[in-house]
């Protein structure tokens, strides 16, 4: 009983931040709903292997995260996601981003979260997992099997497309 009571407050305490890391990572509403629910019942099941001296945080974010991770490969079992480090490095422009803090200046966190969600699965999830769950880039590499420099490609692409995103959006607005 006292188990059950325990794990009520968790999902009252995280289940919002829970499902908006699962927004983020698979781009839609329903599936993240879906992705929030599948991760408090692993949880709940898993809930005796909880260490309680480590963050409630951290586990039930890498619960969720393996899930939406899951259902990633499974939507792009025919492509690979996350394509050629090489390609990438070569694909990259010469002037390198200043970093997320130009990104949370932007005045507009809703035009943010606009851009962040008009990412291709490519560039949206190691963004998301460096900046929303607070991933290292080794973590994240470790994650989605990559390496860690591939991962700094990825991110500073991701950040180089939002602020063009963000730039247009402006120019739209001033327009």
């Amino acid at each position: 009983m006292a188990r059950n009571r325990a794990f009520e407050v968790l999902y009252r305490e995280f289940y919002v931040r829970v499902f908006g890391l699962c927004r983020r990572l698979l781009n839609s509403q329903e599936l993240a709903e879906d992705a929030t629910q599948e991760t408090f019942i692993r949880a709940y099941k898993n809930f005796g292997k909880f260490d309680s001296g480590q963050p409630f945080w951290q586990w039930i974010a890498t619960i969720a995260n393996n899930y939406c991770m899951d259902r990633l490969r499974l939507r792009h079992r025919t492509e690979k996601l996350f394509g050629d480090e090489m390609e990438e490095l070569d694909s990259l422009a010469s002037n390198t981003a200043s970093g997320v803090h130009c990104l949370i200046a932007a005045e507009d966190i809703t035009a943010l979260n606009m851009a962040v969600t008009k990412l291709s699965d490519k560039y949206r999830v190691p963004l998301v997992l460096v900046y929303y769950n607070q991933f290292s880039y080794n973590e994240v590499a470790k994650q989605l099997n990559i390496s860690v420099s591939h991962v700094g490609v990825l991110v500073l692409r991701a950040k180089k497309q939002l602020r063009a995103t963000l730039a247009s959006a402006g120019k739209e607005h001033s327009s």
